[in-house]
């Protein structure tokens, strides 16, 4: 029973590392997704800058006019990217919640065998405790027989 145990207990560690790493993955994907929006976010600034500055020289209203177009979908991919990082973020609470429970059973698990290996001592202590016993009436009767 105890080395099923054992196998169990390593079963479930290895699971909940496999979690862990699956969690890290998700956090890491949602930081590169917020990383992404930083980047477009800061073209999107820069780009309108650019327009102000050629804007300052003069331009034709045809040319502002694309350039206010291209700033529209700028924004457009903006707030796609940001429903990108919402659903990465979802995932990766989920991963966690996963990793969370595993985390959960392999204490479960531990718990379980540790009682279980402390059960076995105590019975190997208690049955090498009536043998030191037998062995010490033994003794005792054998020396109150024997004159010497």
């Amino acid at each position: 029973m105890s080395k099923q145990l054992e196998r169990l207990a390593e079963f479930e560690r290895e699971k909940e590392q496999r979690e862990a790493r699956y969690y890290q993955q998700a956090q890491q994907n949602v930081n590169q997704q917020k990383q992404k929006l930083t980047s477009l976010e800061q073209y999107r600034i820069d780009y309108i800058k650019g327009i102000q500055q050629t804007g300052q020289a003069g331009v034709t209203a045809t040319y502002y006019q694309q350039h206010l177009s291209f700033v529209g979908k700028l924004d457009k991919a903006c707030e796609q990217q940001m429903q990108v990082i919402a659903r990465a973020q979802m995932a990766a609470d989920q991963r966690k919640q996963m990793w969370l429970k595993q985390q959960q059973k392999v204490k479960a698990v531990t718990l379980l065998l540790d009682k279980k290996k402390l059960a076995e001592q105590k019975k190997e202590a208690k049955a090498e405790q009536a043998m030191m016993d037998e062995f010490a009436t033994q003794r005792f009767f054998r020396a109150k027989r024997s004159p010497f």
